[in-house]
């Protein structure tokens, strides 16, 4: 029998799904290969039915953000959401890195990130990037933890207890207030309610920290 604390495959499996799939769209481009084949399954209702975790009603009211941001009208205008969104130039009106929220002077590469790649290495995980971009953005994390489901079942509660949930609501909420495009408000919601279920589900107990941003 599996006790309470201890996540079940289903479970896993969910949060296998669901965190590749955010992860992928919140990190990279539109017009990526790993992009281009979940945004034709997302303009596919059915997948609405299939998502695993939350309340349907929550999960359409996401979903018809998402579907209203995949149209023709504003698809073509993704890429642009994508660059102002994650990219820059300008300030980036929700910054997907921990340790901006995180860190009391609000920069990349914080003590929290620090902390995060402490815990990394004692699991050894060593992140392979392109970019020396800083292992605490939400797409990565969110990726990280599918990883972490699939093949160190015992840590994804960790990761989201003391490395992403602390921020990620905050983040979000900035995300869905200021995108300016519907696709990645009903991303920023989606996630939203994924998230929630995978606390409930893996119970996780998050540790409570401040807030800078």
């Amino acid at each position: 029998m599996i006790s309470p604390a201890t996540p079940g495959l289903a479970d896993l499996d969910d949060v296998s799904l669901t965190g590749r799939m955010l992860g992928a769209l919140l990190y990279y481009a539109p017009d990526r290969p790993e992009v281009i084949s979940l945004l034709e399954l997302l303009s596919n209702d059915n997948w609405q039915e299939e998502w695993p975790c939350g309340a349907m009603s929550e999960i359409r009211a996401a979903a018809a953000l998402i579907n209203t941001g995949l149209n023709t009208e504003h698809r073509q205008t993704l890429n642009e959401a994508y660059q102002r969104l994650f990219i820059g130039p300008e300030a980036l009106p929700a910054p997907p890195w921990g340790s901006v929220y995180l860190d009391r002077e609000s920069v990349v590469f914080g003590n929290s990130t620090l902390d995060l790649r402490q815990w990394q290495a004692s699991l050894g995980i060593a992140v392979q990037q392109q970019l020396r971009e800083p292992e605490d953005h939400i797409g990565l994390l969110l990726m990280l933890a599918a990883w972490l489901a699939e093949n160190q079942p015992g840590q994804p509660g960790i990761l989201l207890g003391e490395h992403v949930l602390p921020w990620s609501s905050r983040f979000l909420t900035l995300l869905e207030e200021r995108a300016e495009h519907p696709f990645y408000q009903g991303i920023a919601r989606l996630t939203s309610i994924t998230l929630a279920h995978w606390q409930q589900r893996l119970n996780v107990s998050v540790i409570t920290k401040d807030l800078f941003f």
